[in-house]
């Protein structure tokens, strides 16, 4: 079962949670209570005709300027046809695919509709540009499959005040079959695959107040024009929110590694406490690392497993992902980095065990920034949870200068999605799994305050250097002692293998380093870890 919206009326719980706002589970570990109180909801009709109207970016761009300017305008909630739409009934409706848009032009792109209700009380507009003109794209009750109960209600065609948002099939995978492509779903989230993914990672048009002291904010997406091409397609949105206003320009290129090339321009109302840029939303649940503290048949569940940045001057951070016993928040300090993202590593089946979900094929997701980003850091929020239903894994680039009330600021990055396997010519090796457990030697009883990390290496120069080369592993442990450490070729796979003893005195916070170097320079990744002795 695909854990996004599709054509079928059977879809899970879990993709439209993780696909609006806010994260039920996100607010309780942050202490927050959600958006702040809105003024009563005004309900706006749909435009009177369908009279086509000039547009481009600098015009978008212009009107979120002015409207950066004024107050917020209060929730949108029309009245739907079939009155409200509760979860049972939500999942019984679904677009229709012979009505899918764009299907008697020469693209080979088809638009689908996300029907109101349930969630998703607000309306979203859709607009097709051709030509320089948009032309109001109108939904009805014809464009929908209304299912069991809701089919007898549905037989009186009405015009719906506008959808939840869309999704754009292509042919990704074959030829001959129009494949999902990219979503856009809640708030202002979305997903895309590249060839052969399973939907997991979301991304978001901006963070605003994640984990601080203010109730996270979560502007949304309430409009787009769409420019379908025979290659690639243009999506322009308007983003709108307490904080800010946004316009978005997404030129989407389908292929092994799909990619989104994102210029966002953002109008300040007010100054946010924390601005967070190209967010990355992800889950992990448990792994190697913490597999013990889940009873269940599968060796491992996540959609992404580690954090990557890679760094101005070619160095490369790995960070495995954790579920922390508590709310856990990390910065990686960076000046004009070269990528960061979430990363799904292990592609093998085995590791998962999942034949419903296939973890293995989620895609990873990689940001590069375009042009100087500056001064800043890359956060990592990660949240404790017992469910994979909760994404709990939060990425974003944190901006170091200031923002105050009236200011612009514009970011162009590309995103790419797919398994962006390491490559096999670099010369580093990379992490190609981390494990963890009780400290000390097997078969002894292990010290209290004791952990045990097993770090192993793959590819690049390490790889083909033997067993008696004069390599090291060099490691710092802030907050905790380093008890041993050692450094091994496995001949079997021919991998490196680091193991690490580490203690810390109890309730205690311990952020590790490792590395190996030889002949004059590093020859892996730097592997990063947060260990929480609680």
């Amino acid at each position: 079962m695909p854990d996004f919206p599709d054509n079928s009326p059977r879809f899970d719980r879990r993709g439209l949670l993780r696909a609006i706002g806010a994260s039920a589970a996100f607010l309780a570990a942050i202490g927050g209570t959600g958006a702040p109180a809105q003024e009563p909801p005004r309900v706006i009709p749909p435009a009177p005709d369908d009279t086509p109207m000039a547009f481009d970016f600098e015009s978008l761009t212009a009107e979120m300027r002015a409207l950066a300017s004024a107050a917020p305008a209060p929730a949108e909630r029309p009245k739907l046809p079939l009155g409200p739409l509760g979860y049972d009934d939500y999942r019984l409706i679904a677009f229709d695919a012979e009505r899918a848009r764009f299907r008697d032009g020469e693209t080979p792109f088809r638009l689908h509709a996300f029907h109101m209700g349930w969630l998703f009380e607000e309306p979203v507009r859709l607009y097709h540009l051709q030509d320089g003109l948009a032309r109001p794209m109108r939904f009805d009750t014809e464009d929908f499959d209304y299912r069991g109960r809701l089919a007898k209600a549905a037989e009186e065609v009405a015009e719906l005040p506008g959808v939840a948002g869309f999704r754009l099939n292509a042919p990704l995978n074959r030829p001959d079959r129009e494949d999902e492509l990219v979503a856009f779903l809640g708030a202002s989230y979305f997903r895309a695959l590249g060839r052969d993914s399973r939907y997991g990672i979301s991304a978001r048009g901006v963070a605003i107040d994640t984990a601080t002291s203010r109730a996270e904010e979560f502007p949304r997406f309430t409009r787009f024009w769409l420019e379908p091409g025979v290659r690639e397609v243009t999506i322009y949105a308007a983003l709108e929110g307490e904080t800010l206003t946004g316009a978005y320009r997404l030129v989407v290129t389908p292929g092994e590694a799909t990619e989104i090339e994102v210029t966002a321009r953002l109008f300040f109302r007010r100054a946010p406490e924390q601005l967070g840029i190209a967010p990355l939303t992800s889950m992990f649940l448990f792994s190697e690392k913490n597999r013990a503290d889940f009873d269940d048949y599968r060796p491992a569940v996540h959609d992404s497993d580690g954090l990557c940045i890679e760094r101005a001057d070619g160095d490369v951070l790995w960070r495995p992902l954790n579920n922390p016993p508590r709310l856990a928040s990390s910065y990686f300090g960076e000046v004009g980095p070269r990528a960061f993202g979430l990363y799904q590593r292990d592609r093998d089946f085995e590791s998962y065990q999942d034949g419903g979900a296939r973890y293995e094929r989620r895609p990873s997701l990689r940001v590069e920034p375009v042009g100087d980003w500056g001064r800043g850091a890359v956060r990592l929020v990660e949240i404790p949870t017992e469910l994979e239903a909760n994404d709990n894994i939060v990425a974003f680039w944190v901006p170091e200068d200031k923002i105050s009330a009236g200011d612009e600021r514009e970011y162009a990055y590309r995103l790419r999605w797919g398994d962006l396997d390491p490559e096999p010519a670099a010369e580093i090796a990379h992490v190609a799994e981390t494990r963890a457990g009780a400290g000390g030697v097997s078969g002894v009883e292990s010290a209290p305050g004791t952990r045990k990390f097993v770090i192993d290496l793959e590819g690049g120069a390490l790889e083909r250097l033997s067993g008696d080369a004069e390599v090291e592993l060099r490691v710092e442990a802030h907050g905790g002692e380093i008890l041993s450490q050692t450094l091994e070729r496995i001949e079997a796979n021919g991998r490196w293998r680091a193991v690490l003893d580490i203690a810390a005195a109890p309730d205690t916070t311990v952020e590790l380093s490792a590395h190996v170097a030889g002949f004059g320079r590093k020859l892996s990744e730097t592997w990063l870890y947060q260990w929480i002795n609680a």
